[in-house]
């Protein structure tokens, strides 16, 4: 569909880093910020996240030779076409869980960032998935310790800004951290933003912003939920010993060390909405922009975005037919059942049953990176005839919804969306259309 494409090629990674970088002559401008590029001054580019690759390739369009050395680190499926870019060498590793190539891809950025001077500049490509991809835990932590805090955080429904909060306090190179590894280089990091609000600290856990989240704030996530008898015993420790300061924050906000960082949001799930909204209207809709900050729990929300498409098709309000609303977000999936899918198709799930029956409506959910939870789906697509249909195949919709298991649901009703990694990363959309 024509909304849903335009949607994404509004936040096209490599795109977007053209329209935010120049080259003129040896001087790089980057927004109002500009660098002076020559003999003295090494260029080192790296980063990590789902949008890595085009980015990379983008950045090595603009500056060619002087780049001197890179690294980026994608998530598996998203290298694209080839396995590096001149000097810069891409590299795979796990995602959402992190493994093994993430902590040797952070080490081998690590050592790029030695010995950097005053005069050098490092540019740093971030995007969604970089939290998991980028990984150096702290000393006493181990992978299969984060492996687990991992998996029981996102089970729990625990919000993106909680699990980064926990991440930036056990990682050494996260919550402003890579960005003291860089000093006394200039530092640049070029952002692809997939966290509600686009606050930069949270974005892959911010790991050239400043950390306003403290030790205490990450102990207290873990006992909210209950984690702190679940996780590993090496966890508590490090955050307790941090609590009472035996081990020192994360840089604060007024650290004089990000006065020489410069930190650029170059797409984010707004731009995405109002692209979408602009091709809805050229394609004969009336419109609205619900909201971008959509969170909480995917059935919750599910239900509702239903209600919206109830009102249009009983009222004409918010809008009348034929309507695109858009809205965008990131809701969290709290774990009851053993079954398949992700937050996009709980979402479209839960929605059914209340769409059940009304003509000419429909919601599509979108994961804008393709991939929705653990499946090759990146959502679905519900309409008020996709309750009766399932009933026909015999699909209890409530069993399905109470497994967390939307993914079998979907399938042999053929409403999956499949479109395979996008390289981008800004969050998730949904549409109602009523037609």
């Amino acid at each position: 569909m024509h909304v849903l494409a335009a949607a994404l090629e509004a936040v096209d990674p490599t795109q977007a880093v053209r329209n935010t970088i120049g080259l003129e002559g040896n001087l790089l401008r980057i927004q109002q910020e500009t660098y002076l590029l020559n003999r003295d001054r090494r260029v080192v580019l790296i980063g990590a996240g789902k949008a890595g690759a085009p980015m990379a390739q983008a950045v090595v369009e603009v500056l060619g030779d002087d780049i001197d050395a890179g690294m980026v680190i994608v998530k598996d499926g998203y290298l694209g076409d080839a396995p590096n870019y001149g000097p810069v060498t891409l590299v795979e590793a796990g995602h959402p869980i992190p493994d093994l190539r993430g902590i040797a891809g952070a080490r081998r950025i690590t050592q790029l960032l030695k010995g950097l001077s005053a005069e050098d500049l490092v540019v740093c490509l971030i995007s969604g998935g970089g939290s998991a991809l980028l990984l150096s835990p702290v000393e006493g932590v181990s992978l299969t310790a984060m492996q687990d805090l991992t998996a029981h955080l996102l089970s729990c429904g625990a919000s993106i800004q909680e699990i980064n909060t926990l991440r930036k306090h056990l990682d050494q190179v996260k919550g402003g951290q890579l960005a003291k590894l860089a000093a006394p280089a200039r530092l640049v990091s070029l952002i692809l933003s997939d966290v509600v609000g686009d606050s930069v600290d949270s974005i892959a856990s911010g790991p050239t912003a400043p950390d306003p989240t403290t030790f205490q704030e990450a102990l207290s996530i873990l006992e909210r939920y209950g984690l702190v008898n679940t996780v590993s015993p090496a966890i508590i420790e490090h955050l307790q010993r941090g609590v009472i300061g035996e081990i020192l924050e994360t840089p604060k906000p007024g650290d004089p060390l990000f006065n020489r960082v410069q930190n650029v949001i170059i797409a984010s799930n707004l731009q995405a909405a109002q692209a979408a909204i602009q091709q809805a209207q050229v394609e004969g809709f009336h419109t609205a922009l619900l909201s971008t900050y959509i969170q909480g729990e995917a059935r919750q929300a599910g239900k509702f975005l239903s209600a919206i498409a109830r009102q249009i098709a009983l009222t004409g309000d918010p809008v009348p037919r034929p309507a695109c609303l858009v809205a965008g977000g990131e809701t969290t999936v709290t774990l009851q059942g053993d079954g398949l899918g992700g937050r996009n198709q709980e979402l479209a799930l839960s929605a059914a049953i209340d769409l059940a029956g009304i003509p000419e409506v429909m919601l599509v959910t979108l994961a804008t990176d393709g991939g929705d939870g653990p499946t090759d789906a990146a959502g679905a697509v519900v309409t008020g005839e996709t309750f009766a249909r399932a009933s026909e195949m015999g699909l209890d919709h409530f069993n399905y919804l109470t497994r967390n298991d939307a993914y079998r649901f979907f399938d042999p009703l053929g409403d999956l969306i499949r479109c395979g990694p996008t390289c981008t990363n800004v969050n998730d959309l949904a549409f109602i259309f009523a037609f």
